[in-house]
């Protein structure tokens, strides 16, 4: 992505809206890290689970409900994502077939074949310590920004879109192209990290991506399967995009919203 991008995504971001030209801005200004950086893609500290996924999948509407919602995770502000996500995969393309599941799993879109999807956006909560000096409320925005995606598929459809991830991994892991909303932006590497450990499957992997011939900067996105849903995360703090310094997908949020799947 361009700088400019990254320039107009933290603007956008201060009142609140983000399009999916802005969020993918981000990924070439900044840097991101989850939860370990070390082992495994596929299955990353959890099994597979020896049971069948359910036969149906949840609707789009009762994933929803699914969703963590306000108050449910202290110390976080839980937003709906209806206006701050891409609506569609056809707003995420990659130059590699193979990396459209981890493109879409960091854009809070289903990594695999499904038309049931839902997301929302959990941030950290640091109203309450912003005041009308500047400098307090640069730091108001110095928070981590989670976007989390829900997505549920028929028979064996989530156990298919988690190897579709896992296999991404080595795939990918010589980069490859994204283009969305009108801007390119180059993958240049991606590896396996170490996941949550939650669920029956997950896969956490690690994109660094360039930031327009100024060196590179590192994402971390992890997906986890539950059932026949998967949920997943990928965190950005605004004010650290372009510093250097890393966002951590929160421990806490991935907790709780995987405790809240069926």
């Amino acid at each position: 992505m361009k700088r400019s991008s990254g320039a107009r995504l933290c603007a956008t971001a201060a009142v609140g809206a983000l399009s999916l030209a802005l969020i993918t801005g981000c990924s070439s200004d900044g840097s991101k890290k989850s939860k370990g950086s070390d082992g495994s893609g596929s299955g990353s500290g959890a099994s597979s689970s020896s049971s069948a996924p359910a036969a149906n999948a949840l609707t789009a509407a009762e994933l929803e409900k699914l969703l963590l919602t306000q108050g449910e995770v202290k110390g976080y502000k839980v937003d709906s994502g209806d206006d701050t996500l891409p609506k569609s995969k056809t707003e995420v393309k990659t130059d590699k077939a193979a990396c459209d599941p981890l493109a879409w799993a960091t854009a809070a879109l289903a990594p695999g074949d499904t038309d049931a999807n839902a997301s929302n956006t959990v941030a950290e909560d640091k109203a309450s310590t912003a005041t009308a000096q500047p400098e307090d409320i640069a730091d108001a925005f110095n928070v981590d920004m989670t976007f989390v995606g829900l997505s549920s598929y028929a028979g064996d459809g989530a156990e298919k879109a988690m190897k579709a991830v896992s296999d991404g991994v080595p795939a990918c892991s010589g980069g490859y192209g994204l283009a969305t909303g009108g801007e390119d932006s180059k993958v240049t590497k991606v590896a396996p990290a170490k996941g949550s450990g939650l669920g029956d499957e997950s896969v956490a992997f690690a994109e660094d991506v360039d930031m327009d011939g100024e060196g590179t900067a590192t994402f971390h996105t992890e997906v986890v399967r539950k059932g026949n849903v998967i949920a997943t995360f990928y965190t950005v703090n605004f004010a650290a995009l372009g510093s250097g310094e890393t966002a951590e997908i929160p421990a806490a949020v991935v907790q709780a919203q995987v405790a809240k799947l069926k």
